[in-house]
């Protein structure tokens, strides 16, 4: 019956439903009117054509490796700022999340001017006989851009949240550094971690105005889904509707299988 009481208590009010309803609105009825203007009948036709299959695969795998960079350079990211002690954190965390409010071309022009052939290291790129710029490797570093804020703040708060006792009791008990990080910390914020990953992953799928200005559009190296959904709105809205219908599905499952795993369970 207590029980019963708390979890009654801990209810948002009746008043909120509204707004929330109003909330999912917003998001669901664009969706809605979009598959109301599909041709379902023509799905398979308009998503199984040479160059959509293309742009799905290469869409699918720059977005994996972004995201495996995402965490290979965003988990010591962020380490560094929940835990390091310095002037001039403040600012740069401020530059590390600026991604998430700059625009998208914005960061792909800044790209260009870093690694294109007059860019900042370009030239030097160019003497040693590699070109990043308009190519696929260009996909993979603007998705990166892009998506690394997001995975670095999900590890920071997680990183934030952990209880400080546990990593002394540990300390205490003789484990290094590295193995207080292998063994107690990474464990502890697999939440937070995989929640950052996922949200890099859906991040990079859906990226296109810095793949754009810094990656260009080339079918089969650079032309990701979203860039060939652009390019289809004009020539085919069907084929278009359909690419999008693509993006939003694979969306969703990864997003629902990674939450989905980490729901907890109800006691």
């Amino acid at each position: 019956m207590l029980n019963t009481a708390r979890r009654s208590l801990s209810r948002p009010p009746a008043w909120v439903l509204i707004p929330g309803l109003l909330g999912a609105a917003v998001i669901l009825l664009p969706m809605t009117g979009m598959m109301t203007r599909l041709n379902w009948a023509e799905l398979p036709g308009l998503l199984s054509s040479a160059s959509s299959l293309a742009a799905l695969r290469l869409s699918l795998w720059t977005a994996l490796t972004a995201t495996l960079l995402c965490l290979l350079l965003g988990v010591p990211l962020a380490l560094l700022l929940a835990h390091a002690r310095f002037r001039g954190l403040a600012l740069l965390r401020s530059l590390v999340l600026l991604p998430l409010v700059l625009p998208p071309v914005v960061g792909g022009l800044a790209l260009l001017y870093t690694f294109g052939r007059q860019g900042l290291l370009g030239g030097a790129l160019e003497v040693l006989g590699v070109q990043i710029a308009y190519s696929s490797i260009a996909v993979v570093l603007a998705m990166t851009f892009v998506s690394m804020p997001f995975l670095v703040i999900s590890v920071e708060t997680a990183l934030r949240g952990l209880d400080q006792e546990v990593l002394d009791a540990a300390a205490v008990d003789g484990a290094g550094r590295t193995r207080l990080l292998r063994h107690i910390t990474l464990p502890l914020i697999t939440p937070g971690l995989v929640s950052g990953a996922v949200l890099a992953f859906a991040r990079s799928l859906g990226e296109f105005g810095a793949t754009l200005a810094f990656a260009g559009n080339q079918q089969g190296v650079t032309r990701t889904l979203p860039l060939e959904i652009y390019l289809q709105r004009e020539a085919d809205p069907d084929a278009a509707m359909a690419l999008s219908l693509l993006l939003i599905a694979v969306a969703v499952v990864v997003i629902s299988l990674a939450y989905g795993r980490m729901r907890p369970t109800a006691a």
